[in-house]
């Protein structure tokens, strides 16, 4: 997996990741049906909704999707949308796996089974971005979208993992992948949850979040009907719909392997106080079953597969990370944040 480091202001970090991923868009995101189908609500009444709150609550985000479309060579109008499907539609291609908690001695760890379109899996990238103005941070990015909204560290030492909800209620209000770009912001982990579950949203996520030197791990369930913030105690993971009791009455979509892969990780996480590096690649490494945690078929029922997996050491003063692609258990990237 390649990394790139980018420079620049909002929009010039925008164009880069545009050129970054303009191949991939125009020969294989414009060929999927997921893209049809968001691209024709492009001009609805909620997108243009959606575009006025970004430009009045976050200009710099704004001006990050302007570059993008402008490096993407693409109508501005599209790239927003796309930005927007999972508050635009309620069922997208993303599905992702996170576990967190504590190992033997008492370090905080995140890690995080990337899943999404399989036909993408050479045009992904760690982008490690140094805006002009702003935070500087590390993030998995997908071709054509803005960071955030997968696995990221930021310069504060402030993890941010992402699974997707497929919400059936999606009221107005600010785009997730937007939200989830603002948390990378914050400098304390307290304002990373505040962005995340306070502010008027559209599309639902999960974040597990973790800060370098803060020994506290927050799953967060944002919806746009309501979100709950639980922090964790022990050793627990996610597969990417709604699991905290105060969700449960919330409408949402629960793929077959959503629901197999979150029995599988409890089922493994059970007797499980404290878990090694290893055993937690293990598992987010497991391809047993019909519907598994790490998804290679060809035939996945979500046409996802999974493209990368992240190991978070969370440390006092700074943030240890791999990424891991196919040649599992070999490192394909690594780093450092300090706080």
């Amino acid at each position: 997996m390649k990394k790139l480091t980018l420079r620049g202001n909002a929009f010039a970090i925008g164009e880069q990741l545009g050129i970054a991923g303009r191949a991939a868009w125009h020969q294989k995101l414009t060929q999927t049906a997921l893209w049809q189908t968001v691209i024709r609500l492009k001009n609805s009444p909620e997108a243009q909704s959606m575009a006025l709150a970004v430009q009045r609550d976050y200009p710099l985000i704004w001006q990050e999707l302007q570059g993008l479309a402008y490096g993407l060579e693409a109508s501005p109008e599209e790239v927003f949308a796309w930005n927007c499907r999972g508050d635009l539609v309620r069922s997208t291609s993303d599905g992702c796996t996170t576990l967190a908690g504590r190992d033997s001695a008492g370090q905080v760890f995140i890690a995080h089974n990337e899943d999404g379109f399989p036909q993408l899996r050479d045009d992904c990238f760690i982008a490690e971005i140094f805006p002009q103005e702003g935070t500087a941070f590390t993030s998995f990015a997908y071709p054509g979208s803005i960071c955030g909204h997968t696995f990221a560290v930021n310069q504060y030492g402030i993890v941010n993992a992402v699974n997707n909800i497929r919400a059936v209620e999606r009221p107005a209000g600010l785009p997730r992948q937007v939200l989830a770009r603002a948390s990378l912001t914050a400098e304390r982990l307290d304002d990373a949850v505040a962005i995340l579950s306070q502010s008027p949203r559209a599309g639902a996520f999960h974040h597990t979040l973790g800060q370098a030197g803060d020994h506290r791990i927050f799953s967060v369930e944002a919806t746009g009907t309501g979100s709950s913030v639980i922090e964790m105690a022990g050793c627990s993971g996610h597969a990417n719909h709604l699991i905290h009791p105060q969700q449960q009455e919330t409408r949402q979509v629960i793929t077959d392997s959503s629901g197999a892969r979150q029995q599988s990780i409890d089922r493994q996480l059970a007797e499980a106080a404290s878990l090694s590096a290893v055993q937690v690649l293990s598992i987010l490494s497991d391809d047993e079953g019909e519907l598994p945690v790490y998804r290679l078929a060809e035939d996945d029922p979500d046409q996802e597969n999974t493209l990368a997996t992240a190991f978070f050491h969370i440390g006092d003063n700074a943030v240890h990370w791999s990424v891991y692609g196919l040649d599992r258990p070999q490192v394909a990237l690594s780093g450092q944040t300090g706080r």
